[in-house]
């Protein structure tokens, strides 16, 4: 067992300002060591990321085994907290979402995202309630970012989003949830609307739309995820050079804006 309560008030602490939580989502421990090195507060993992990595489609598909294989992984290379993606906790038992979150916890996570999905905030709630006891049991004070998908999967009509949005922050605090990660939400008023209507650090999702970093601070969000859209980049790159380089057989594109082998390997180099 490596469980890190220590990074845990010191993840806990980065919520309350005075600056903007950036996190680019990792998805194995070479990203992860990557982003820390570059100035990374904090990791948080993508699970849409970590699942494409390993070959699974994103969407609670991931077995947990190779979750918890990749948290052990990251936990060995970073100094700094760790927070994982647990979907929806791999199960809709809370009982046995208690008892996932938990190996990850004891791998070295300090925090983690749950989800309701098209599932009922009910459900969420006493998932929450379960991983917060099984931080007790550890000993890790388990910093836990309730995602709602009002937003992104349209579960209300646009005019009740804000007022859904908030009434199951309310039920989601009452169960223990230390955050609201609210993705898909873009707009100004109703980011200003919901970090003024929840006494939650709010959290939102990396999208073209979204007002800038200092803006999003202005209107009271505390965190700002890239979640999935570095991965995305970066196989959207792959492909295109892989492509090239399958039809022209050319070696000149393969290194342009490449990274040198000497800085990658010497990043990877155990300290």
């Amino acid at each position: 067992m490596t469980t890190r309560p220590e990074a845990a008030s010191t993840f806990r602490a980065l919520h309350q300002g005075p600056d903007l939580l950036l996190l680019p989502n990792a998805w194995d421990a070479g990203s992860a060591r990557l982003f820390e090195s570059l100035g990374a507060r904090a990791i948080a993992t993508t699970s849409a990321g970590v699942a494409w990595a390993l070959g699974h489609p994103d969407g609670n598909a991931l077995p947990v085994e190779a979750l918890v294989a990749t948290v052990r992984a990251i936990a060995s290379v970073i100094r700094i907290p760790l927070t994982v993606d647990a979907e929806g906790g791999y199960s809709d038992d809370p009982a046995t979402v208690g008892e996932n979150v938990a190996r990850l916890l004891a791998e070295g996570a300090v925090g983690c995202n749950l989800e309701d999905g098209n599932g009922s905030p009910e459900q969420l709630a006493a998932k929450i309630e379960r991983v917060k006891q099984a931080g007790a049991r550890l000993g890790v004070d388990v910093f836990v970012n309730a995602r709602t998908d009002v937003y992104l999967r349209k579960l209300v009509p646009p005019e009740r989003r804000v007022e859904e949005t908030l009434a199951r922050a309310a039920r989601y605090q009452q169960a223990g949830a230390d955050s609201l990660f609210v993705p898909g939400a873009t707009s100004a008023a109703d980011l200003q609307a919901i970090t003024r209507g929840t006494p939650l650090p709010v959290n939102v999702l990396a999208h073209p739309d979204l007002p800038s970093a200092p803006e999003l601070q202005r209107l009271g969000v505390r965190r700002l995820s890239a979640g999935s859209a570095i991965a995305e980049s970066l196989w959207g790159r792959a492909g295109a050079l892989a492509a090239t380089f399958l039809r022209e057989g050319h070696s000149a594109p393969l290194f342009e804006a490449a990274a040198s082998y000497p800085s990658l390997n010497g990043l990877m180099t155990r300290r």
